[in-house]
């Protein structure tokens, strides 16, 4: 289903149709970047919503508020590209939570007409996007102390197949596992609440058939692992999630 990850370097987008369908796009950024999408992102602030710019002010870090508004203009000059609106212009809105109900569920564009995804870590961010719920996700190698921390926080299969495993391949695995999982639970808009059992994702090369998403890997720089999950046609995001 992806092939190859799109780059938002300093120019304006090369923008094709939307995902339709069963089809999803990813695009990748450096979130240290000075110009993104022909923004600079020093400026993002004029583009993005009142409650990025407060999440913005809440990082007290420079290079974190940096990276926080390279990924959040990036996300628009893509949202925007797609919907044919300026970055500034593209409503966004929280889906309800499929847990308590509260609007702290999925980040939506107002009226779905375009479902996407983002994740960051380091310096990378990944966007998807597709007309069906969606969540990617992007990790580092974790140490073999966070391997030892989630191991029986995980479904019982795959504490069997990281325990398997030889030390030195653990973080590894758990990488590829940990990208997987929260690509669906971004997708279903649960989060971590209902913990990290379900659904089953598996530590091998290549994902397990899930009842209710398409689930892949992505191509990822040294030292990282994607995944993206694609919520199946007629499905409920957030419930038969295991």
């Amino acid at each position: 289903m992806i092939e190859y990850v799109n780059q938002l370097g300093a120019d304006a987008p090369v923008i094709g149709p939307a995902p339709t369908g069963p089809d999803a796009l990813v695009w990748s950024l450096d979130t240290t970047a000075h110009i993104l999408g022909g923004h600079r992102t020093q400026d993002a602030l004029t583009v993005l919503d009142a409650g990025e710019r407060e999440k913005a002010a809440r990082l007290r870090l420079p290079g974190l508020r940096h990276r926080y508004l390279a990924a959040h203009l990036g996300l628009r000059v893509l949202l925007g590209g797609y919907l044919g609106l300026s970055p500034q212009a593209v409503p966004l809105t929280r889906e309800d939570c499929p847990c308590c109900g509260e609007p702290h569920g999925r980040p939506a564009v107002t009226g779905n007409p375009l479902h996407f995804s983002l994740s960051h870590t380091g310096d990378i961010a990944y966007i998807a996007l597709a007309a069906l719920p969606v969540g990617v996700d992007i990790e580092k190698t974790p140490s073999p102390e966070t391997v030892a921390d989630v191991l029986r926080s995980l479904h019982p299969d795959e504490t069997a197949e990281l325990g398997a495993l030889t030390p030195a391949e653990r973080p590894e695995a758990l990488a590829r596992l940990w990208s997987r999982k929260e690509a669906c639970l971004k997708a279903t808009g649960t989060g971590l609440a209902l913990g990290l059992v379900h659904p089953y994702v598996g530590t091998r090369p290549t994902p397990p058939p899930l009842a209710d998403f398409t689930l892949v890997d992505l191509p990822a720089p040294d030292g990282h692992a994607a995944a993206l999950a694609l919520t199946h046609p007629g499905s409920t995001p957030g419930h038969g999630a295991g």
